[in-house]
């Protein structure tokens, strides 16, 4: 009741003001025209007309009432250049903090239950960077005032923090406005205020807000780097900690543009992708699809047999497969493009030493103006009671752990119901393992939409993996050599007997022993960074599965660029990272690959959209190839071909995802997508289908009623 009574008041003082035509004093002829009696008024009584011009100014911005230009310029004309600079430049001042309130008290909560989830994002940026945004804002302003002081409301930016930066970011416009208002009888119209000397006063504003923030830039640096002594030279450019995917690119950009480079790698090169994860796995997958397709032999017209192999020799392929890729991430390689390599393991002495202890013993200081950490995760070990005892692998172990054996385990628990797990599952399933997989969850692939899990727990379940969800690991438990693992589900407690256990519930950022904490830089999930990757120190950068927000190859290789391209050249450009188009798969059979958003995530964030989907059961390729299965799913603004995300389910689901992906980076709508030559026959003409179901749902009716009788007419038919 309070909340309509206000906005009654509020919404009976706008039609007063309307109804009494107060809206023509407030133009630029009404003003010329009552300057007269203004000038009597103020000869009477000085004081009186100030405070009654302060409240006025201070209602009408509160109000949010058209006319505040003017009422500026008037200052000007009637007090002079600094009585009207203090009279509106708190005036104005308090009525945009009235209506920032008015707007918090009134729209705030409404606004934070419809749409809480992206109001808490903003909210984290304005309680960062809200002060400096809103002063920018002030300065030279994008939107006008009103809407700003309306907007700001709604963000959980502090009262007095928009007041003084209000007060001092319109100090500067309140003083051109009120210089050009003293000269007001000589103005004809609000266009005369654009004279070259407040022409070059409107540069200088917009130019200050860049000037101030390398200021500020400059100050947190001083404060940053007080306790540190820097170095008169430097011996490197660039160092790089950590040889995986995003250190490999970012030294490679930073030979690339000559600049002094310096990576350092503990162990292998090529870091978890190659040497544990994308490359084994995907090898191992590959040889386990061969296996399923051997059993099914009758599903191609071929006579379906048991395969027979050696798990040995599966697994010496797949370390065959690593090192046959080694070489593109090698010392030699990198050395040739200019790179120095060195093998130890590093410390950042302070922010522009790095300490390497070198893994012949040695150690070696050297001085770099920037540094890159990039290195990379390690599985997650959750602290299971027993475990130690009873022995287990992780999804970088099994490689070595497995090489020597003659037949894979035969009874295998896989936990974690993520990409790794169900991967690694259906894999070791297929080639003869009786798997369980534990998934605490309600679903496996929690990240995608519901019936996307269901579609990959009843393929995993066809291949042989039983699949529990809802269920929490409790315990290991020896008895002799056997090795159990205990689970709490929905019906209790529960037993199960394994020879081998994988853990694959996620993965953590490599965070201690390289200096971090007596630097003062936060280690907790990863390490925190801006928008350019930038840490406490802006000149140590972190690229990868350390920075986040993605663990994901391709994600730690694109921010790569950033890391290098701000390192060397962020004194005169600085790049924010875009993380506007990630696409990503997960390899199992069906695959599953995705770009932006789903329904799922649609929903949570209060996003609209319309949804458009094509069965690939449909698809000529995909029938000759037995792999009639599957979906193209796409999300786009409705009413518009825009797309906001795609999930795709089937054959080579995560190459067919490319086009979707350059489509969204580069604006292209599904028209584009459907008006492209696509092969025949191939899988990639799913994408064109999917483009031409939505134009269907989107086909002019209207029209098309037209053309009918059009050709009925031709026909000669009435």
């Amino acid at each position: 009741m309070k909340k309509l009574a206000l906005l009654a008041l509020a919404a009976c003082l706008i039609a007063v003001f309307f109804a009494l035509d107060l809206h023509r004093i407030l133009s630029l002829d009404g003003l010329k025209a009552g300057m007269g009696q203004f000038a009597a008024w103020r000869a009477a009584s000085p004081v009186l007309l100030g405070i009654a011009y302060f409240a006025l100014y201070a209602g009408a911005s509160a109000l949010s009432l058209p006319g505040a230009a003017v009422l500026t310029l008037a200052a000007g004309a009637l007090f002079g250049l600094w009585w009207g600079v203090l009279i509106v430049s708190f005036a104005s001042s308090i009525g945009a903090t009235l209506a920032f309130l008015a707007a918090r008290y009134l729209l705030r909560d409404g606004v934070q239950q419809r749409f809480g989830q992206r109001l808490q994002a903003i909210d984290e940026g304005m309680a960062k960077d809200g002060a400096f945004y809103l002063f920018t804002l002030r300065l030279a302003p994008v939107f006008p005032f009103f809407l700003i002081n309306l907007l700001l409301g709604l963000t959980a930016i502090r009262t007095a923090t928009f007041y003084w930066v209000s007060q001092l970011g319109m100090l500067a416009g309140t003083v051109v406005y009120v210089n050009a208002g003293t000269q007001l009888a000589k103005l004809s119209g609000l266009s005369g205020i654009v004279t070259p000397g407040i022409l070059l006063s409107f540069a200088l504003l917009g130019i200050f807000p860049l000037l101030a923030r390398r200021l500020l830039g400059l100050l947190q640096a001083r404060r940053v780097y007080a306790r540190w002594q820097k170095p008169q030279g430097f011996d490197r450019n660039l160092i790089v900690i950590g040889a995986g995917a995003a250190g490999l690119v970012t030294a490679y950009i930073g030979a690339a543009v000559k600049a002094r480079v310096t990576l350092i790698e503990a162990h292998k090169m090529g870091g978890d992708c190659l040497n544990y994860g994308c490359v084994p796995s995907k090898a191992l997958i590959k040889s386990a699809r061969l296996a399923h397709a051997l059993r099914h032999g009758e599903h191609y017209g071929l006579r379906s047999c048991e395969p027979a192999f050696s798990f040995r020799q599966v697994m010496a392929r797949v370390h065959a497969v690593i090192r046959e890729v080694a070489p593109h991430d090698s010392i030699e390689r990198y050395t040739g493009l200019g790179v120095e390599v060195l093998q130890g393991y590093a410390r950042i002495v302070d922010p522009w030493t790095v300490e390497i202890k070198l893994n012949n013993g040695a150690t070696q200081r050297l001085t770099t103006r920037s540094i890159v950490i990039a290195a990379g995760a390690r599985p997650l070990v959750p602290p299971l009671p027993g475990l130690e005892q009873v022995g287990y692998v992780t999804s970088d172990s099994l490689w070595d752990e497995f090489a020597q054996l003659d037949a894979p385990p035969a009874r295998m628990v896989v936990l974690g119901g993520g990409p790794i797990g169900c991967e690694l599952a259906q894999s070791f399933a297929r080639l003869g393992s009786r798997v369980t997989q534990v998934e605490m969850a309600a679903r496996i692939m929690l990240r995608e939409d519901e019936e996307v899990s269901d579609l990959a727990r009843d393929s995993l379940t066809r291949d042989g993996v039983a699949v529990l969800t809802g269920h929490k690991a409790v315990r290991c438990e020896l008895d002799g050599q056997r090795k159990f693992i205990v689970l709490a589900g929905p019906e209790g407690e529960q037993r199960i007997e394994f020879d081998a256990l994988l853990c694959a519930v996620g993965r953590v950022a490599r965070l201690s022993g390289y200096g971090l904490e007596e630097l003062g830089i936060a280690t907790e999930r990863t390490v925190p960074t801006n928008d350019y990757l930038e840490t406490l120190y802006p000149n140590i950068f972190a690229a990868g599965d350390v920075a986040g927000p993605y663990q994901f190859t391709h994600v730690a290789a694109h921010q790569a660029w950033y890391a290098a391209v701000n390192a060397l050249f962020g004194d005169f450009k600085k790049f924010k990272v875009d993380y506007s188009v990630v696409p990503w798969a997960t390899f199992i059979d069906p695959e599953v690959a995705r770009v932006g958003l789903n329904e799922q995530d649609a929903r949570k964030k209060g996003i609209a959209y319309e949804l458009t989907l094509y069965g690939i059961d449909d698809l000529d390729r995909a029938i000759a190839d037995g792999a009639a299965h599957g979906y193209v799913k796409v999300l786009t603004v409705p009413g518009k071909d825009r797309i906001l995300g795609v999930t795709i389910v089937g054959e080579h689901a995560g190459d067919l995802l490319a086009e979707f992906v350059l489509a969204m980076k580069h604006g292209l709508g599904l028209t584009k997508i459907l008006g492209t030559i696509h092969t025949y026959p191939t899988l990639a003409e799913a994408n064109k289908y999917a483009a031409g179901e939505w134009k269907r749902a989107h086909a002019p009716q209207r029209v098309l009623g037209w053309l009918a009788r059009f050709h009925a007419w031709k026909r000669g038919i009435a």
